[in-house]
């Protein structure tokens, strides 16, 4: 599963590529994390939403905990009640520069980066809604990992190709879930020696 993205353009750039107004009033990180602001065009615009669903949680004696953001939507989940009024009505694009895993043994895992290879910037497939804990949320929609993957992860985010933007956006649920498929694009894959749980990067791309 995804649970780091980079995402280094500007808002108003995104806006012109995706042919979306730019609507983004608040900072992002370059490197998005569970949780945390990020950048999708939704409704026309290029928005600022919290990148998890959030999921209502409590203690051991009932008392309610801080919710936990949800990003990853598996394509074979998108029918349950959790994801299926976003999958059927509020759809996304998720714009991004490349995605992060894990990789190495635990306590030593290191970050390695997937992009599309010869693009700066792709687009991801998204879902969203608003809620009371973060306003609007949005989370990737992931399916089984392509074989350039295979010895780091079993899942990755549904990469869109330009000409699906708008039937993921716009069509029917069942159109729409015809794009959920992995990428047969090469991927472009950077093996860093930056550990997995070195912080929050504080650059800002907003």
């Amino acid at each position: 599963m995804c649970n780091l993205y980079r995402m280094t353009k500007a808002p108003a750039e995104i806006a012109r590529l995706f042919g979306a107004r730019n609507s983004a009033g608040a900072n992002f990180a370059a490197e998005v994390y569970p949780g945390y602001p990020g950048l999708v065009v939704a409704e026309d615009e290029a928005r600022v939403m919290t990148w998890g669903f959030p999921l209502a949680l409590k203690g051991k004696h009932g008392q309610p905990l801080k919710p936990k953001p949800v990003n990853n939507a598996r394509e074979d989940k998108l029918g349950t009640a959790f994801w299926r009024p976003s999958f059927e009505r509020r759809r996304c694009l998720i714009p991004v520069t490349a995605w992060a895993e894990a990789e190495g043994l635990k306590g030593q895992m290191t970050r390695t980066w997937y992009s599309l290879a010869g693009e700066e910037v792709f687009a991801v497939a998204g879902l969203w809604r608003p809620t009371e804990e973060w306003g609007a949320a949005y989370s990737m929609v992931m399916v089984d990992g392509c074989p350039q993957m295979a010895d780091v992860h079993d899942r990755m985010p549904v990469v869109l190709a330009r000409e699906s933007w708008e039937q993921w956006l716009a069509g029917t649920p069942a159109e729409a879930f015809a794009l959920c498929q992995t990428c047969p694009d090469e991927l472009a894959i950077d093996r860093t020696a930056a550990r997995w749980g070195a912080g929050r990067s504080a650059a800002t791309s907003g």
